[in-house]
This record gives C-alpha cells, structure tokens and sequence, in this order.
C-alpha cells in the first residue's frame, strides 16, 4: 500500500446515496448514529478492560454521519455529547476532543481529500490538537498519571506521532468499514 496512492471510491458513492435520503431517513439516521457512538463510548465506562477496546469504536458513527454532510456530522456529534452527559459523564473529556473529533475528520476529509497522505495527516492534526487541548489548556490528563501536564516538547512530538499512527489506522479502518456499508446498501 502506498501513501501517494488515492483512496477508492467508496466515500463520495457512499455520500451520494445518504445525500438522496430524505430528510426524515438522514433525520433517523443521525439519530441512530448519535446513540449508537454515546454506547460505544461509553462501553469504557460500563465494561472496565474490554470496554476500552470497545469505546474507540465510537468515531465510525460519527465518520458515516459527517460523510454525509459537515454540519449533520457536527449535530450528531453534538447530540452524542449530550447523550454522554446522561449516559457516562466521565468520557465527556474523551470523545468530543478525540474519538469524535477524528470521525468528524475523517468524514470530512473522506468527502473532500482523495490522497491518503493527506487524509492522514489533515487527521493527525486534527487528533494532535485534540489530544493537546485537554492535557495543556484543561490540564486533565489524557493519558494517565504517566504524562506531565506541563507542556514538553518531547511529549507533544509522541503525540504528533500517535496521532499520525492512529489516524492512518483509523483511515483504512474507516475504508474497509466503508466498502461493506456499500455492498449493502447497493444491494438495496
């Protein structure tokens, strides 16, 4: 696999079947997505050990609804925040500064990016700035005692690091999960 290499087809064929919902189906369908993320999130919460392996899950719902317009990603991102305040108000520092934020990005850029250089790295961006928000400006620390909330440029450059790592996993991820949802709903 190369990194020059574009991505394939299926994020804007994908986009011009949600965009052909009416506006009660993409209504729902938010909806639904916006439960199904706060679950998903919150899985961290209700299932110590496995539920962390779970809760990352969240960005693919935010990924497909951002993937059918910006600002639709941005409201069911929204109403999974307020769903988090009811469900499990410990990750409200997690999703909407991590795994929200990245499935906002990546639906976005999906839409609007085709190289995968770019998408990984517009979303390594995006997840390092997130990342960095609660840990220097909050102080709340993301990753556990083991990292200083004083700011430190080794740290930020691991950081950089992760992120980029984890947003090209997350890219292919998002990609493969992509392809199947096409297969079904062109089968429809």
């Amino acid at each position: 696999m190369s990194f020059t290499k574009s991505i394939p087809t299926h994020p804007k064929d994908i986009h011009r079947i949600l965009t052909s919902w009416s506006s009660t189906k993409k209504l729902l369908f938010m909806a639904l997505m916006a439960a199904l993320a706060a679950i998903l999130q919150s899985a961290g919460g209700f299932l110590p050990g496995i539920g962390y392996a779970i809760s990352p899950f969240a960005t693919a719902p935010i990924l497909l609804v951002a993937l059918m317009a910006l600002r639709s990603g941005i409201f069911t991102y929204i109403v999974t925040i307020c769903l988090l305040v009811l469900i499990e108000p410990s990750e409200l520092v997690i999703f909407p500064f991590t795994t929200g934020l990245l499935g906002l990005g990546l639906g976005w850029s999906f839409h609007l990016l085709s190289k995968r250089t770019e998408i990984i790295i517009t979303n390594a961006l995006l997840l390092s700035i997130g990342i960095c928000t609660p840990l220097y400006v909050f102080g709340f620390p993301v990753f556990g005692p083991t990292v200083s909330s004083s700011f430190n440029p080794a740290v930020l450059l691991i950081i950089f690091i992760f992120s980029l790592l984890y947003s090209w996993l997350w890219m292919e991820l998002g990609l493969f999960i992509l392809r199947r949802i096409k297969a079904i709903l062109v089968l429809k």
